[in-house]
């Protein structure tokens, strides 16, 4: 059961929030953007769902609204930034800034982050490339919710990847995954549906497959992209082993088990090695590589070439990374955003606390 509500209504509703936590405007609008910018993706479990998490966290004081978002180390083509606890959605769309800036001067720009917090979904900060014609890629480390491949203990996070590669008159490619079998959203969202989740997904807390959705909650972990090392398990360990160094060993960010949890409730990790999670951001120029047109040209064949590829038995078309989305987005600015119902009553709870208007 769902209404849906315009992008506008959404817009202000969580800038009222987002500016009751203390925001500025201009940080405010940029979390509001990033935030529902999941929700027009059909990515529901990273967006305005996510939304009293994030002020769960500010009322534990581990986000704060007003940071000093700082380069502390730096080259010309790189950079670590210290977040200062700000709101990750507002410290990586900073610290992309600082990647496309870096990269305008010397063709490629290399940002590591530090003392953040979540920052929503890899694919928008990787998507900034896009609007100067350039390749970004975005990853984060997270919660440790995963156990790598043999282990009954939760050590990494979903920890996705993004890249964003521009084209010319085709659609940009945007791949954007986290690095375990699902996002831990998917079953939060299986949990409000009361549904069971497919073997591969979790594993209970002695390490046994299991379909509860609430295995989590019990101690139990998501598994790796690949479910399990006959399908490839430990290769979604190995990238999101990576995903982990690039974000957080190497900008002194807390890393594997000693990142910081998102839900409040969850108690910090104790002796932890850095500061807050960490992201890595990074910008390409293409004429850093070969001319832009020739590039564009050669991109749109390949997009071409992939779009018409044989489609498998039972299927109608071949999708290229970022396809689903882009419609899901086109549909949304039609249709409005599809929100649940148990949604809902926690964005009004949410409402009558902060003391601002609920929605309809």
């Amino acid at each position: 059961m769902h209404n849906s509500y315009s992008y506008q209504a959404l817009f202000r509703f969580t800038l009222n929030v987002f500016k009751k936590m203390g925001c500025n405007d201009t940080h405010a609008d940029t979390a509001t953007s990033v935030l529902l910018s999941a929700d027009m993706r059909g990515i529901d479990s990273h967006g305005i769902a996510r939304l009293s998490g994030y002020v769960r966290l500010w009322e534990a004081g581990r986000v704060n609204p007003v940071p000093d978002i700082r380069i502390v180390h730096e080259t010309p083509s790189s950079a670590v930034v210290d977040g200062d606890k700000g709101l990750g959605l507002v410290v990586a769309h900073e610290a992309m800034k600082i990647a496309i800036k870096k990269a305008e001067a010397v063709g490629t720009g290399w940002v590591s982050v530090k003392n953040s917090n979540h920052f929503g979904i890899a694919g928008v900060h990787a998507m900034m490339a896009l609007e100067k014609d350039m390749i970004g890629m975005a990853m984060t480390n997270a919660s440790a919710l995963v156990a790598p491949t043999f282990s009954a203990e939760r050590m990494l996070g979903t920890n996705p990847i993004a890249v964003a590669i521009p084209a010319g008159k085709e659609q940009p490619f945007v791949a954007d995954l986290a690095t375990t079998t699902v996002a831990n959203g998917k079953l939060e969202v299986a949990s409000r549906k009361n549904e069971a989740i497919p073997e591969g997904w979790a594993q209970d807390k002695q390490g046994r497959p299991s379909e509860d959705p609430g295995c989590i909650k019990e101690g139990g972990a998501l598994l790796p992209l690949g479910g399990d090392r006959m399908h490839g398990s430990h290769k979604g360990y190995a990238l999101s082993s990576v995903v982990d160094i690039f974000s957080a060993v190497l900008s002194g960010a807390s890393y594997g088990p000693w990142a910081p949890p998102f839900p409040a409730y969850i108690p910090m990790p104790e002796n932890m090695p850095g500061e807050g999670l960490g992201h890595f951001l990074g910008a390409m120029r293409v004429d850093a590589f070969r001319s832009k047109e020739s590039f564009f040209d050669n991109m749109d064949k390949w997009i071409d070439r992939f779009k018409n590829a044989k489609p498998a038995a039972g299927h109608d078309r071949v999708l290229i990374p970022g396809m689903p989305e882009m419609e899901k987005e086109a549909y949304h600015k039609m249709h409005g955003i599809p929100l649940l119902k148990p949604v809902v009553e926690d964005l009004n709870a949410l409402a009558g606390k902060l003391g601002i208007s609920c929605l309809p």
